[in-house]
């Protein structure tokens, strides 16, 4: 079985696009949302099913963002000047510009799986010992950028707040284009409420990107916090031990494989993300090496088991949730307390 850069050069054969395929899932992807997103704005289909409809057009939104996703990765249309325009519209489109997102999305690649507390394109993931000595308010945000509910309304969190309102406050002359995604993206809104309404508002433009965005911050929570993600220091820290045991293979049925453009098959992407997305199932199917991972999946219980962990047992080399850490120091608190036994008199 092969390791390291062994492995790495293997996954090489895949890296390789079809440029006609990826214009086509490209295309196709930005039509039918197009398509459905303007369905949804029809006030005399009746409601149930603009709600319905609104629900595909998140679905599309998700797969529209992961080619974007691709295309920042230089894994499809590196060398197309089209593809270079249409994209940085797309980033826009997606509250994703190009500025921001590849900055700290390569850093997420690069530093995949390392204890953190900065969560640099990522959630931040530290040991309990490290929590342990962090100050209470330092403590409260890293709790509160776990929680579920910050995850699931990524909407607002992520691509609202984190990547586009703090990147320009913190550096408006770099992230003019995090501006202009704000502007763009409300104004619409604005636009639709005021000449269509606030049902269409929210099924054409809220409700697509709230579900888009909630289940994408998911998918990327995880894809790297799963029962049995292994973590490491820096000094300690290798590019495929990273892929191979930090990032799980989400099974999903073929439908929902279809609207994540296989992106369930993190593992791969992060040990060579120049892998075209249609070709990840490729090298799945190729590569023995890439079979024996941990998965997860969309049930809910699945869910609720990657939702609550939230620190790093360097004993155990396990990620553990906060009643067992709390559990864990009453115990050890116990212990320092209880008195030693007396000697035995002669």
């Amino acid at each position: 079985m092969r390791t390291g850069k062994e492995l790495i050069k293997a996954s090489k054969q895949f890296s390789v696009e079809n440029p006609l395929r990826s214009w086509f899932e490209v295309l196709l992807t930005i039509v039918l949302a197009a398509i459905v997103v303007t369905i949804t704005a029809f006030d005399n289909i009746p409601m149930i099913a603009r709600v319905g409809i609104s629900i595909v057009a998140g679905l599309l939104i998700m797969r529209l963002f992961v080619i974007y996703h691709d295309y920042q990765h230089r894994a499809i249309l590196s060398r197309s000047k089209t593809a270079e325009w249409l994209m940085r519209v797309m980033g826009i489109y997606l509250l994703a510009p190009e500025t921001i997102w590849r900055r700290t999305h390569e850093h997420h690649h690069n530093n995949n799986s390392k204890l953190t507390i900065s969560g640099i394109g990522s959630y931040p993931t530290v040991s309990k010992t490290r929590f342990m000595n962090l100050t209470k308010m330092e403590k409260r945000i890293y709790l509160i950028n776990r929680n579920p509910a910050v995850i699931l309304l990524g909407y607002f969190t992520l691509f609202t707040y984190w990547l586009n309102f703090k990147s320009f406050v913190q550096s408006p002359s770099k992230h003019v284009d995090s501006l202009l995604a704000l502007l763009l993206h409300w104004g619409i809104g604005y636009a639709i409420w005021y000449f269509l309404g606030l049902d269409s508002l929210i099924l054409t433009w809220w409700m697509p990107f709230f579900m888009a965005y909630g289940l994408g911050s998911y998918l990327f929570y995880c894809q790297h916090n799963f029962p049995g993600a292994k973590f490491r220091e820096n000094q300690d820290w290798e590019y495929d031990y990273a892929a191979l045991s930090s990032t799980s293979h989400m099974r999903m049925n073929p439908i929902m494989h279809w609207f994540t453009a296989d992106i369930g098959f993190h593992h791969v992407h992060h040990l060579n993300s120049r892998i075209p997305f249609y070709r990840l199932r490729e090298a799945v199917l190729s590569m023995p090496e890439l079979d024996n991972v941990a998965t997860t999946s969309w049930s809910p219980m699945d869910m609720i088991r990657c939702f609550r962990l939230k620190l790093w047992d360097q004993e155990s080399e396990t990620m553990i949730t906060m009643r067992q850490f709390k559990r864990q120091l009453t115990a050890k608190i116990g212990l320092k307390a209880t008195p030693k036994a007396a000697p035995a008199s002669v």
